[in-house]
């Protein structure tokens, strides 16, 4: 039986008010799905120190790369973001990219094609304070832009630049108001059921 590696970062960091707790419990909920047979995780923490080497290594090993984090003034958090950076560039000509995939013979096409993660995929979680209502509602904050095509545009493109595929991902809301995690724990088990456990048609 061959084995499907998946890499779970837990971008849920611990700064201010916020203690992580949420994603941490997202990111636990991932690896206990996937310890099992037929699947090999490696995990990581952005609150933790990482080597920016192994950080590619496990990049370059993943089948699947899943991502838990919180939005915090509509971007992720910082130490996310300075863990793409650092495990990005550290991953060029690495095995995450060898380049923006442009020619000097023709430098105006072909731009974010020099991933070299092709094949594998990637799936996001994020965790909001904002309700759904807010992205869903005529003339509310949002305009009516989902959580992909809005505030994750770009993080989405980023891991297509590397060559990625998206995977479907799931999003949680008003979570610092009115969490409700048993109900958010059970919609991510079935989501997690509908994408690695698919119902075989006899």
């Amino acid at each position: 039986m061959n084995t499907e590696k998946i890499f779970i970062i837990n971008a849920g960091q611990v700064f201010g008010h916020s203690g992580g707790r949420f994603n941490k419990t997202m990111s636990t909920a991932t690896y206990d799905f996937f310890n099992k047979p037929g699947y090999e995780v490696r995990t990581t923490n952005v609150n933790e120190d990482y080597e920016p080497e192994q950080e590619v290594k496990n990049f370059v090993w993943a089948d699947v790369i899943i991502y838990h984090t919180p939005i915090w003034w509509f971007q992720v958090p910082h130490a996310f973001k300075k863990y793409i950076d650092v495990v990005f560039t550290e991953g060029h000509q690495k095995g995450i990219y060898r380049s923006d995939g442009r020619s000097s013979a023709n430098p105006a096409v072909n731009y974010g094609t020099g991933g070299n993660l092709n094949g594998k995929k990637y799936m996001v979680t994020t965790s909001w304070n904002a309700p759904a209502t807010a992205f869903t509602l005529p003339g509310e904050f949002f305009n009516e832009r989902s959580v992909d095509d809005g505030v994750l545009f770009g993080f989405h493109r980023m891991n297509a630049f590397a060559g990625l595929t998206q995977m479907e991902g799931i999003h949680f809301h008003d979570v610092e108001k009115n969490a409700d995690i048993p109900t958010d724990l059970a919609h991510y088990q079935q989501h997690l059921q509908l994408l690695f456990e698919p119902v075989e048609i006899a």
